[in-house]
């Protein structure tokens, strides 16, 4: 995420986490999904760009070893304020401070939307790479009917078409496993998308 995006967020983090920052605002058929694959990864989880935390407390809190990393300073600084017992790092998706093969899974939860496609394979490939042979990766979005750039809240955001954003995991290494997509009222919440992938053993 570029340094602009995360000024944005920075702005905005009191705010954010006011209405975004905990499991009430989850969708539960997205709270199933995550948990569900989470738990079946045997941990360790790395929530990539995971914000004020909750998902990654909420794992935690269902006995999933996971740990966060966010590049808002007032993400993380109230992750770690709510969230005592899980580790959270400040720190770019981009170019994560860990090491080769030091996660089971990468939850991805919407911390891609703000990557232009030109650079999304940046941290595709740096999940790829802290990820164990055969790890997995979950990555939640908005979709649309192509790659497109819309006005999100808080700055610039991408919808993609689930088939592309998938040719690009498989382009980081990726083997896509499956795809789910959710459409509401037109007055509701924007198309979702999550795409559940592994690296290749």
């Amino acid at each position: 995420m570029g340094s602009d995006v995360a000024a944005s967020y920075a702005e905005r983090a009191d705010e954010y986490v006011r209405h975004l920052g905990s499991m009430s605002s989850v969708h539960p058929a997205d709270e199933h999904l995550v948990t569900s694959w989470a738990e079946s990864t045997g941990g360790p989880v790395l929530d990539a760009g995971c914000g004020p935390g909750h998902w990654a407390g909420h794992l935690v809190a269902r006995g999933v070893e996971a740990a966060g990393i966010d590049q808002v300073s007032g993400f993380v600084e109230h992750a770690r304020r709510i969230h005592p017992d899980v580790p959270f790092d400040l720190g770019d998706v981009d170019a994560l401070p860990y090491e080769d093969d030091e996660f089971a899974a990468v939850l991805a939860w919407y911390s891609l939307i703000h990557h232009d496609p030109s650079t999304v394979r940046r941290p595709l490939d740096e999940f790829a790479r802290v990820l164990r042979p055969g790890g997995g990766l979950l990555v939640g979005f908005f979709t649309g009917s192509t790659v497109e750039a819309f006005d999100h809240a808080v700055t610039r955001a991408w919808r993609w078409a689930p088939d592309l954003l998938a040719d690009e995991l498989r382009a980081s290494g990726f083997v896509v496993l499956e795809t789910h997509t959710r459409t509401g009222p037109p007055s509701g919440p924007r198309a979702h998308g999550a795409i559940l992938a592994r690296v290749a053993p």
